[in-house]
């Protein structure tokens, strides 16, 4: 049996991966925004352990998640599964002025992975949409650039893969790897998607806690449990510590060597 903590697991994708978690017989902490919400959550994921609450759009709630998240002590797993979907219509901004999407997709994992008492194995979720991310880097806070949201949640999912195999590269005896669930039907996805929902969770499940030999790898990307090729730029070393630095200098948190 495995213990396994799962971002945003109150709806969506986080939610059916729990919930197949628990039928699998292991331990699942969830997360949720909101009191109520982490409510809802425990009730519709029976036989979850508990539930950690925390907006992750504030840094400051973020770091209150993790000191959640360890007070429970160590986990086998931690699945990064949160996440601001690709229609956000303008540019809403955080308490810690900075663009939603990006803090919730780039910024959170980053911290969540700094701060939680180091796992097993970690799963961050990416999408095909991460093909078309602005590798540069540049204006991540989108100060200087007019607000397209398509774009700004391509950057991000950009962003998990490099934080993914940044991870992989500094943190050997992790097994550290993304995945794109594809797109499915979620709040997130809309009814109109048309990939196949069911092997979106089961993917993060299985890089999770499967003992299959094709997961107890690092450092690799998945589409319904095999491997895709990731944008080239994602293996670039320099550009994930630059990553790696950019949200230091926005988060205050430092990213442990090793």
């Amino acid at each position: 049996m495995a213990r396994v903590f799962i971002t945003g697991s109150a709806d969506g994708l986080g939610q059916m991966a729990a919930q197949l978690l628990v039928e699998q017989g292991h331990s699942v902490v969830l997360h949720a925004r909101s009191q109520q919400r982490g409510r809802d959550a425990l009730s519709a994921t029976p036989g979850a352990e508990s539930v950690v609450t925390g907006d992750l759009s504030s840094i400051a709630q973020t770091q209150a998640v993790a000191s959640q998240v360890n007070r429970l002590g160590h986990f086998d797993a931690v699945i990064h599964n949160a996440g601001v979907g690709y229609r956000e219509p303008r540019r809403d901004e955080t308490e810690d002025g900075l663009p939603r999407v990006f803090a919730v997709n780039t910024l959170a994992p980053y911290i969540l992975t700094a701060l939680i008492w180091k796992p097993k194995r970690l799963v961050y979720l990416s999408s095909g949409l991460h093909q078309s991310g602005d590798a540069t880097l540049q204006d991540l806070a989108w100060k200087d650039r007019p607000w397209q949201g398509q774009q700004a949640y391509s950057d991000t999912k950009l962003h998990d893969v490099l934080l993914a195999f940044g991870i992989a590269r500094r943190w050997p005896e992790v097994f550290s790897n993304a995945l794109e669930p594809g797109w499915v039907a979620t709040k997130m996805g809309g009814p109109g998607a048309t990939d196949d929902l069911d092997a979106g969770h089961r993917t993060q499940v299985w890089l999770a806690v499967s003992d299959d030999p094709a997961v107890t790898v690092t450092g690799e990307y998945f589409y319904h449990m095999k491997t895709r090729r990731p944008h080239p730029s994602t293996r670039d070393t320099e550009r994930q510590e630059r990553l790696f630095e950019i949200c230091k200098s926005f988060s205050g948190v430092s990213l442990p060597e090793n």
